[in-house]
């Protein structure tokens, strides 16, 4: 391994893990690009099966300190965990058997509409104190499930943590606060990120030596990352349509160089 491609990696872990503390999501979105194009690893399937595990390793750093600061909602995070794994193990199979060219130009056309829906999206009334119990689950689970079982899917194919999935959809179902989903988030980022690894690790597909480097990345990524988000929470939204705008325009690049 050269000395580009060792820091390449280094930049790209540590990218991934700053943008996963400030924003609890997105970091996974841009792992199969920066895998791709920045440490130019030679199969997209190589690419996803690598950036899975790297991302849920990250994911696990940064809920590590959303977990000390109370801000994950375990019982509606485990339920949408189980549903997603169930979407993840279906979709990594899925995406193992499309063309890696195909895989990318498919990719790109997703972040831009994960782009747009960021832009485009509404305000919504805040529950603070929502929980999962007894007396919720007949309005929380039928809302949890599919869209965790969705995400699932999409975050298998893709071979992404889905954290810029995850964020908006718990907010939808369950209508909690946006640094609660922020937190939970992280639960099933590393959930989804850890079954689409196991799948594509079993096909050969994961390079072990750049998981490593990517994760010594993301650690040094996320404590910055949460630090900046927590002085940042008034500016939030500008943060949000900057990264935003960010995923459109690679989506069009990953787009555009796959066709």
């Amino acid at each position: 391994m050269t000395l580009a491609t060792l820091a390449a990696a280094l930049l790209s872990g540590g990218l991934i893990g700053l943008i996963l503390g400030l924003v609890g999501g997105g970091g996974s979105i841009l792992a199969l690009p920066l895998l791709v194009y920045g440490v130019q690893i030679g199969s997209t399937h190589a690419a996803i099966g690598t950036a899975a595990v790297a991302v849920a390793a990250n994911a696990l750093v940064g809920l590590a300190g959303h977990a000390r600061a109370g801000t994950v909602k375990w019982p509606c995070a485990g339920v949408f965990a189980l549903a997603g794994i169930a979407g993840a193990a279906l979709g990594a199979e899925a995406g193992k058997a499309v063309d890696g060219t195909r895989l990318l130009t498919l990719f790109g056309l997703l972040m831009i509409a994960v782009g747009l829906a960021m832009l485009l999206k509404r305000g919504r009334t805040e529950r603070p104190d929502v929980r999962l119990s007894a007396e919720t689950a007949r309005h929380l689970l039928p809302r949890l499930v599919p869209a965790g079982f969705g995400v699932g899917l999409a975050a298998g194919f893709f071979g992404i943590g889905g954290g810029f999935l995850i964020v908006p959809a718990l907010i939808a179902a369950t209508g909690m606060p946006a640094r609660h989903a922020i937190g939970t988030s992280l639960v099933v980022v590393a959930a989804l990120g850890l079954t689409t690894a196991a799948s594509y690790a079993f096909s050969g597909y994961v390079d072990w030596t750049l998981v490593a480097l990517l994760t010594l990345g993301g650690i040094a990524g996320a404590a910055p990352g949460i630090l900046l988000g927590r002085r940042l929470a008034a500016r939030k939204g500008l943060l949000e349509r900057l990264f935003a705008g960010i995923v459109i325009l690679v989506g069009i690049y990953v787009a555009l160089r796959a066709f």
